[in-house]
């Protein structure tokens, strides 16, 4: 028995070390895409943290007291490392405040406010269209936004325009298309590149049965992989902060809406939050990882809705897999003031 439990300390001391230095790291604001990307896996670290403390919580009661500093390491490096990970992770758990509350149940039966919008990175290379389409079906939203549409993507989802008239379409062979198709009228449709060429940022104002109009950013940035984007580093998250800017100047309502490639709690991201104008739909509700619909166990939220306050959620639902690495989600949020 003392020989196993020295092996099983030695196990977590094994796991903890390399967690902790991970954790870490991870709280380095250097411009270097493998410091970005350690914001990735926070649940995941947190997992094993738990599981370490857990498993040391087991060696405690089995009595023995042999190897008192390695046990201190362990306790220390896997609580060191839990509070770094649940210090970026508390804020989306379903307990915490909501910055954006729940409508009333007197401000949901105003379906003139209301906004049901399907976002979903479809990857270009999948040959299901007929899942998505399937999705809307199912969903009836009044918006939906398709990410990594080429031309061959524009015309299997063509059958669309039968209910929503509204169409922006942005095809690209790049993996960074767009195509926006609505019920609500959209005016003033503007198409910028804030962080390269052909990435676009579509920009629409959308009238809601009420009269109102919303102002829709959908967005797709670049990874923080160099290699692929070279700007990704030396203007790290351009067009989010652009975006950001913009719905500041502009004042009145906006929802800002994609796949950021980039998960909620990341610096970039938090930024958007930090005026106070643009709030994560998420914080207070859950995690609803979208990325990768093909992993049980690497997954993040890389697919956002951001809102100004004086919008209301209504409900948020990560759909069934449509054949993507990302999972579809629909939002539902409705303008109280």
């Amino acid at each position: 028995m003392p020989r196993l439990q020295r092996f099983l300390l030695t196990l977590l001391l094994v796991l903890t070390v390399p967690a902790a230095l991970v954790t870490l790291l991870s709280l380095l604001t250097a411009q270097v895409w493998w410091l970005k990307l350690l914001d990735f896996p926070r649940f995941q670290l947190l997992v094993l943290h738990l599981g370490v403390l857990l498993g040391l919580a087991g060696l405690l009661v089995l009595g023995r007291r042999q190897r008192q500093p390695a046990r201190r390491w362990v306790l220390g490096l896997s609580l060191f490392g839990a509070a770094g990970q649940l210090y970026f992770l508390l804020p989306y758990a379903p307990f915490m405040p909501r910055p954006l509350p729940d409508a009333t149940a007197a401000q949901a039966t105003d379906t003139t406010a209301r906004l049901r919008i399907l976002e979903a990175n479809v990857l270009q290379k999948n040959q299901r269209p007929d899942l998505l389409l399937a999705r809307v079906r199912e969903q009836s939203p009044d918006l939906v936004l398709a990410l990594e549409t080429d031309q061959r993507w524009v015309n299997a989802l063509r059958p669309l325009r039968r209910q929503y008239p509204y169409v922006i379409e942005l095809p690209q062979t790049n993996t960074y298309g767009m195509v926006l198709y609505s019920r609500l009228p959209l005016l003033e449709a503007r198409v910028y590149n804030f962080q390269e060429p052909d990435v676009p940022t579509l920009i629409t104002d959308v009238r809601l049965p009420n009269g109102r109009l919303v102002r829709l950013y959908a967005v797709h940035p670049t990874p923080p992989v160099p290699s692929r984007h070279p700007t990704s580093l030396s203007q790290p998250n351009r067009a989010l902060l652009q975006v950001g800017r913009r719905v500041q100047q502009h004042r009145g309502p906006a929802l800002v809406l994609g796949d950021f490639n980039d998960v909620s709690w990341s610096r970039a991201t938090r930024l958007f939050e930090a005026s106070g104008e643009l709030h994560n739909v998420r914080r207070g509700r859950g995690m609803y990882s979208t990325f990768d619909a093909n992993s049980g166990v690497l997954r993040w939220p890389l697919d956002h809705l951001f809102a100004t306050r004086g919008f209301r959620v209504l409900g948020l639902t990560r759909l069934p897999a449509i054949g993507s690495d990302h999972f579809p989600m629909l939002f539902e949020v409705m303008l109280a003031e």
